[in-house]
């Protein structure tokens, strides 16, 4: 998606339009340097000052990360889960916490809700996701793992629900990899057939346990948080 030539009126939304929908279409992957800013300035037809408020302004939605003397780097897909991953960090903890809390409600309405469709498609996804595993693909892995927990969430046809875990994926997918990489021994193990197999006989109690069930080990395994009591 080339940038575009902006218009007078509204210059700074514009920028921040375009700018979104570069990391929107994948055209700005995360991670990645967007361009410096006199190129962003010939490109847009712009000022510096132009660019440099809408870089700031997304930047402070936490779509984008400044550092200095590095440039600018894309930091999420959208300004949700720029929040959601300025606000866990790389807190393993927390972000299992919400995890939980999100994936078992969305394995709970997923069996009672879920269409003929929705299980196709999810077989497809948890088939993908377990062929990365046998293939020992710890990046692909990762990648179906987290698109299969994505697509439980929306089998719960809830928009509210489902737009709230879209923006906590990085979050997610930070989280994946993590507790892949702290059990490699375990990988060939962590299976979500029981899960998929629950959503299939719609039984809301089961699904909702399976799919709490490794976040909570996960949870155990790390302990009890410290917790400052702010009143003694």
């Amino acid at each position: 998606m080339p940038l575009a030539t902006t218009r007078r009126a509204g210059l700074v939304e514009q920028v921040i339009d375009q700018m979104r929908a570069l990391v929107a279409s994948g055209e700005w992957l995360v991670g990645q340097r967007i361009p410096p800013e006199p190129e962003l300035v010939s490109a847009l037809g712009v000022g510096r000052n132009t660019v440099r408020e809408a870089v700031r302004a997304l930047a402070h939605a936490g779509l984008f990360e400044v550092r200095q003397g590095d440039g600018t780097f894309v930091r999420a897909t959208s300004e949700l889960s720029g929040a959601v991953h300025r606000l866990c960090g790389s807190e393993l903890r927390e972000v299992l916490e919400v995890r939980r809390a999100l994936e078992v409600e969305g394995a709970r309405l997923a069996a009672l809700r879920r269409t003929a469709d929705d299980l196709r498609r999810l077989e497809k996804s948890l088939a993908e996701r377990d062929a990365a595993v046998a293939a020992g693909d710890s990046e692909q892995v990762v990648t179906t793992d987290t698109a299969f927990h994505l697509l439980l969430v929306e089998c719960a046809h809830n928009p509210v629900l489902t737009e709230l875990y879209r923006g906590f994926t990085e979050a997610v997918r930070a989280s994946v990899a993590t507790t892949f990489s702290l059990q490699p021994e375990r990988q060939e193990q962590v299976s979500h057939t029981e899960l998929l197999d629950a959503v299939r006989e719609r039984d809301p109690e089961r699904a909702a346990a399976e799919a709490g069930g490794f976040l909570e080990e996960m949870l155990h395994r790390l302990g009890q948080p410290e917790v400052t009591d702010s009143s003694a």
